[in-house]
């Protein structure tokens, strides 16, 4: 009886010293946090009573609100009440606007891009046409965050557009309402290759599951499908539950897809597939690139790791981290990172760990020699240390060469501009070609606008240059150190014939969008398209794809 009391006394004193060390860390972190406050509102009482100038209170609060997080990661962010409009768009795809993309080159404003169906494609308003008003009032001088502010409104209000079109002479004037915009989150959907369907999802918003089975069960009733590719290549992600869903699509219910742990309890959370399959049966090749994050690394990560699909392109972006918005007053809100992403193997896919950086502010992938190996369902090993490695993996041999100095320069888009100012229409998309005369009259084109360029080489070339002056190189290897000069110089005309194909392709997709938008788009720059062409492949090889996915060697 005495020991049974001993024991009761001393689990109710270490229970008593658990909460008052419990309530010691408690008030300390409370004291640490009102003392930084306390500081912070100090300083600005002092600076707006003493301060040289007049000051500017919300530039100043949001610029310290901003460096304050970019210490975190870049995900954490402050939301302020002028851009909830942003906020709504990310998570449900919708706006109220005309629907078009719009861009800046030199002083004017262009539209770049009408969506297809949309209130400005309906009323034709068209490509590379100049906006000189809005409303009746001018965007001279505006930035294109300011334009896009002003075409957007509230649904079924009158907008009123003055704007300026290459080959004709008068103004132009549009009066059309302003509609709910939804982006379909399904760019393109197609036959690709005899009972290949093909679906391409640009992000994971809250239709983006639906639209997704509607897109595939059009292709099995209209085509008889038997293998499915889901390109997320250039796919930023979204929301969770919408890739949960997806992959809900084509495996058990019940099957759990991801997890999320954090700091709080609150955070943690298991994630399974709520329904039957409706896609049992499709063999299945998910399309990636190192563009391609966060949800779209679950739909990838989950559909290797259950072993129902494989994975096709290059290694993924390794964005495993989670984001939760939480209002924070006066309209603004907080985007804020809360837990990481686990994919079913139990690895996590966060590549960058933002909390150990390096002297110089950056960070970097986990070494190789630091992660950990796991198993997928039919014990294939695959590894953490950030993103998906896939099944099948491709590279973008793509060099950084004179075709994209010229699409930094906005030229494909003028040279657009005149393109379709005289001609009314063109071949569709599977057929169209550019011809000799086509490149040369854009070689040209260039010549007048007098392009010219500087490489990264030539950049770099400088500043190792002015260093070896420092150290005296340049002393006994002048002839070299010219000789290499000379090398890096662009010849631009040499450059324009040896990167011709690159040339036509990226001036063709700007051409063909003008007439056939983002469908026609996808659509040509599929014929050529490697990751395709091997998806397809693969699962045409019934014994390729049997061998992946039960880890034979």
């Amino acid at each position: 009886m005495r020991k049974l009391q001993l024991i009761i006394i001393s689990i109710c004193i270490s229970l008593l010293l658990s909460a008052a060390n419990n309530t010691k860390v408690t008030d300390t972190k409370t004291f640490r946090i009102s003392k930084n406050l306390s500081i912070f509102n100090s300083i600005f009482r002092e600076l707006d009573a003493f301060y040289v100038d007049t000051l500017n209170y919300d530039k100043m609060n949001a610029n310290a609100i901003s460096e304050m997080l970019s210490r975190l990661d870049p995900y954490t962010v402050y939301i302020p009440e002028k851009e909830t409009d942003n906020l709504k768009f990310m998570t449900t795809g919708e706006y109220a606007g005309i629907g078009a993309l719009i861009t800046k080159s030199g002083k004017d404003i262009y539209v770049s891009e009408p969506y297809e169906g949309m209130p400005a494609q309906r009323n034709d308003v068209r490509a590379g046409d100049i906006i000189l008003e809005v409303d009746g009032k001018s965007v001279a001088g505006l930035s294109v965050s300011d334009v896009s502010t002003k075409l957007k409104g509230i649904p079924n209000t009158t907008i009123k557009l003055k704007i300026k079109r290459l080959g004709v002479n008068k103004l132009i004037e549009k009066e059309f309402l302003r509609e709910k915009i939804q982006v379909n989150p399904i760019t393109y959907s197609a036959l690709v290759a005899p009972k290949v369907g093909f679906v391409q999802l640009s992000d994971f918003t809250d239709k983006s599951a639906s639209e997704l089975k509607n897109a595939v069960a059009e292709l099995v009733k209209n085509h008889q499908i038997e293998s499915l590719i889901i390109d997320v290549r250039n796919n930023g992600g979204g929301l969770i539950d919408e890739a949960v869903k997806i992959v809900g699509y084509f495996v058990h219910k019940g099957s759990e897809v991801v997890q999320t742990k954090g700091k709080s309890k609150f955070t943690e959370r298991t994630y399974k597939t709520p329904s039957e399959p409706v896609f049992p049966d499709l063999k299945l090749a998910v399309l990636v690139n190192r563009s391609s994050a966060s949800a779209s690394e679950i739909l990838a990560g989950a559909i290797q790791d259950l072993d129902r699909g494989i994975i096709i392109g290059e290694r993924t972006f390794g964005k495993g981290l989670v984001q939760n918005i939480r209002p924070i007053g006066y309209g603004g809100h907080l985007k804020v990172t809360t837990a990481k992403y686990y994919i079913p193997s139990g690895r996590c896919i966060q590549a960058i760990d933002y909390t150990h950086r390096n002297e110089d502010g950056s960070v970097g992938r986990v070494p190789d020699s630091l992660t950990t190996e796991f198993s997928t369902r039919n014990g294939r090993k695959v590894r953490d240390g950030g993103g998906i490695v896939p099944d099948v993996k491709t590279t973008d041999d793509r060099k950084m060469n004179i075709a994209y100095y010229i699409f930094a320069q906005n030229l494909y888009f003028e040279f657009g501009n005149q393109y379709t100012a005289t001609r009314q229409s063109i071949a569709k998309p599977a057929d169209f070609k550019l011809d000799e005369n086509d490149f040369q009259a854009f070689k040209d084109f260039l010549k007048e606008k007098k392009f010219t360029y500087t490489t990264e080489s030539e950049k770099m070339y400088k500043e190792f240059l002015e260093l070896a002056k420092s150290e005296g190189i340049d002393n006994y290897a002048d002839s070299e150190l010219k000789a290499l000069e000379a090398k890096l110089k662009p010849d631009i005309d040499r450059n324009l014939e040896d990167n011709k194909n690159d040339i036509i392709e990226l001036l063709s997709l700007e051409i063909i969008k003008r007439y056939y938008f983002q469908k026609g788009e996808i659509e040509f720059s599929l014929k050529t398209d490697v990751d395709l062409k091997s998806a397809i492949e693969k699962l045409g090889d019934k014994a390729f794809y049997s061998k992946i996915l039960s880890a034979e060697k």
